[in-house]
């Protein structure tokens, strides 16, 4: 039996609060969503599943800091990190500026997988670029959504 006393983990609390609020604003947001369906599930029904998923998230990782049975985190590797939000960003700024959703989603994948130690730039654009076309064709064509469009897509 453990009897060493642990103390509450500051970070595991402040991820649970930051979960919580994240649940709130999504169950927030799905609430004003206007045309119920008149079928039973309307569009606000994946985003309260999601709201409630990240709720039980949030209060088991609350009781888990409280007890200070977290697991031990590493230190976050700042280069890694700032690969990943310079793809998002490149993403945002490509689809934002009319570049289109298959090279922003290149864009995407090949600075994830230098995130991730990956050193083949070109080859990387190339299964991002892959990616981003059989999704685009799966979400556009095949189910009919929205995607953003730049003169790539146009060409689809």
């Amino acid at each position: 039996m453990d009897t060493k006393i642990r103390k509450p983990d500051g970070a595991g609390v402040t991820i649970a609060c930051a979960l919580a609020v994240i649940a709130g604003v999504i169950w927030w947001d799905a609430t004003t969503l206007a045309s119920p369906s008149p079928y039973g599930l309307g569009p606000d029904a994946a985003p309260k599943v999601v709201a409630i998923g990240l709720g039980v998230l949030a209060l088991a990782n609350l009781g888990s800091a409280l007890r200070g049975t977290l697991p031990h985190r590493e230190r976050g590797d700042l280069n890694a990190i700032g690969w990943i939000l310079g793809g998002m960003a490149a993403l945002i700024a490509l689809i934002g500026l009319g570049g289109g959703f298959i090279p922003a989603t290149a864009v995407l994948f090949a600075a994830t997988a230098r995130a991730f130690g990956r050193r083949a730039l070109l080859a990387d654009l190339g299964i991002g670029f892959g990616i981003g076309v059989v999704a685009y064709l799966l979400f556009a064509k095949l189910l009919t959504l929205s995607l953003p469009m730049g003169p790539l897509e146009r060409l689809i």
